[in-house]
């Protein structure tokens, strides 16, 4: 089942810290969540213990985040950290004001994976939920075969019960999994 998923129908989440405002493109219960959200001002990350998280920066550069263990780099554009949810963080913000996008799952019932596509890229994704998300701007892709397109901000959540190909074939794609345990 392949549902389109429009911005005009994502809601708005403040964060837990009260520091700013999480734009949830889909979630599932408790289970899990794939967002996008902006950090404006350095500061504390909220404590999500017992969930794993994957973020990629999706505008500017220079995010930092500190934990007691040393610094996750998040500084380049489109490349997945991942990290757990009760890590304690402080972010830093070298270069302004940045966009993140966020894949949070509950360890305890999902795994998470988050992937970057470009054009000519392709991943085989097994039974779960997917998101398609098209972060940049306008961007084409195949699902086992079949042609869609994705305005920037612009989504597709896949349900599928058996193992599925996904195929970047213009622009640049964020592919979030979530399989259950």
């Amino acid at each position: 089942m392949i549902t389109a998923l429009d911005p005009a129908g994502y809601r708005r989440t403040p964060w837990k810290n009260g520091g700013g405002v999480t734009v949830d493109i889909a979630e599932h219960e408790d289970a899990w969540r794939f967002g996008r959200t902006s950090i404006t001002t350095p500061g504390p990350f909220s404590d999500y213990s017992g969930f794993d998280r994957a973020q990629v920066l999706v505008a500017g550069r220079g995010l930092v985040l500190q934990t007691p263990d040393g610094c996750i780099d998040v500084r380049t554009p489109l490349r997945p950290v991942v990290f757990a949810g009760e890590t304690p963080i402080v972010s830093r913000l070298e270069s302004g004001p940045v966009e993140v996008v966020n894949l949070i799952g509950n360890r305890a019932r999902v795994r998470i994976d988050l992937q970057v596509l470009r054009a000519g890229a392709a991943m085989g994704r097994s039974a779960g939920t997917h998101i398609v998300y098209a972060t940049g701007g306008p961007a084409a892709l195949a699902i086992d075969g079949a042609a869609h397109r994705l305005a920037a901000d612009h989504a597709l959540r896949l349900s599928v019960g058996s193992p599925t190909m996904v195929a970047c074939t213009g622009g640049v794609l964020l592919l979030g999994s979530v399989i259950c345990v």
